[in-house]
């Protein structure tokens, strides 16, 4: 599978712009500010229907404009895929494959899977266990599609039963059949995906293990650990025991919400203790290992798009993280960088081609390869 062209109009910083690309790695060097990452990001929206960096749709839309709209035609499996996807302001998104639009965008998820790594990768490791469950939660869902409709219902369910217990708290009516009901359809989803979870992350330790020791040379000891409090007691358990706790703190405070991910270097936590080069490196890794995991569930190669990646990397693990992405392991690559020189230096020296874009102030321009 790969992306063949794309075609932007008044997107982010863009009026209007036609690509077409290469199978192999395609490259965007411009400024800061010139808009290499939005070309990502269209490139994003087109396998994921959002943008990666901001979940509001009309934000996307280049000021001054009505509308934004990205186009792109795929070959997969020898056929030719066409996806549109457009906004009109105050009004709903619409997303279309071969000219028929989804009624539901679940439906396109997994279709067209895609692994980026950008600077924001960051927060997966700095911020809450939020941004580690929304790693978990993206992987699987380009996978499976059952677990992005359990996970849909129990959020849906979540949102219920935390206003039921504030209503609660606000009139000092206790309802427990109907908490009750809230816990039955928490339990069916949440025990559904605890179980992926964790079927996913024993698969997946393997692999990220692997690929980290190959951008360090084995020269650190990482572990990556998944945590949850179904690991040790059944669900309909916690729910009952923290009823009182729950009706106190106006929210459910135990379930398949509260999992998390640890992540540590040398036994210690790595948000802590790992430096920005190793923090980038086990991003990296991490981020190396979905794209794995993608390829042996699909059976094709997934996008790998690698946002201002050579940032904070040494010369040695960036030439060897460039010679793993060109190789036979990866398929269609697309690459941001702020030097034209030292993206075409860095594939010369490895004797692989490239496709190259010069990118400045939301016009795109193919340079020399």
């Amino acid at each position: 599978m790969h992306l063949k062209q794309l075609s932007l109009l008044n997107f982010k910083n863009y009026n209007e712009a036609e690509l077409t690309f290469q199978p192999g790695v395609n490259a965007f060097a411009g400024n800061n500010g010139a808009g290499k990452t939005n070309l990502l990001d269209a490139i994003h929206y087109l396998s994921l229907c959002k943008s990666y960096f901001n979940p509001i749709d009309s934000q996307q839309i280049k000021q001054s404009a009505d509308f934004f709209m990205v186009n792109g035609v795929f070959e997969k499996d020898n056929q030719k895929e066409v996806i549109a996807c457009g906004l009109k302001r105050n009004q709903k998104k619409q997303f279309k494959r071969n000219k028929k639009e989804y009624q539901r965008l679940a439906d396109h998820i997994g279709l067209f899977p895609l692994v980026m790594i950008s600077p924001y990768d960051v927060s997966i490791i700095i911020d809450g266990s939020e941004e580690r469950r929304k790693f978990i939660d993206n992987v699987i869902s380009q996978t499976d599609t059952q677990y992005l409709d359990e996970l849909i219902t129990y959020n849906k369910t979540l949102i219920n039963r935390n206003a039921l217990l504030k209503l609660i708290a606000d009139t000092g009516r206790y309802d427990p059949t109907l908490l009750e009901v809230y816990n039955e359809q928490l339990i069916a989803s949440g025990n559904i995906i605890f179980q992926k979870r964790k079927a996913f992350m024993d698969a997946f330790t393997g692999i990220f293990n692997k690929h980290y020791q190959y951008i360090s040379d084995d020269a650190e000891q990482v572990s990556l650990v998944y945590v949850s409090q179904l690991l040790t007691d059944d669900f309909a358990s916690l729910l009952s025991g923290s009823v009182e706790r729950d009706r106190i703190l106006e929210r459910t405070t135990c379930g398949i919400h509260k999992d998390e991910l640890e992540f540590t270097i040398h036994g210690m936590p790595m948000k802590k203790f790992g430096s920005q080069g190793q923090q980038k490196s086990f991003l990296i890794a991490l981020k190396l290992a979905q794209y794995s995991f993608l390829q042996q569930q699909k059976g094709y190669k997934p996008l790998l798009l690698l946002d201002d990646i050579f940032d904070k990397l040494d010369e040695d693990r960036t030439r060897k993280l460039m010679q793993m992405v060109s190789d036979n392991d990866f398929g269609q690559v697309f690459i941001t960088d702020t030097s034209a020189a030292r993206i075409k230096d860095i594939f010369n020296g490895l004797g692989i081609a490239i496709s190259l874009f010069n990118v400045n102030k939301g016009e795109v321009a193919h340079g020399q390869d």
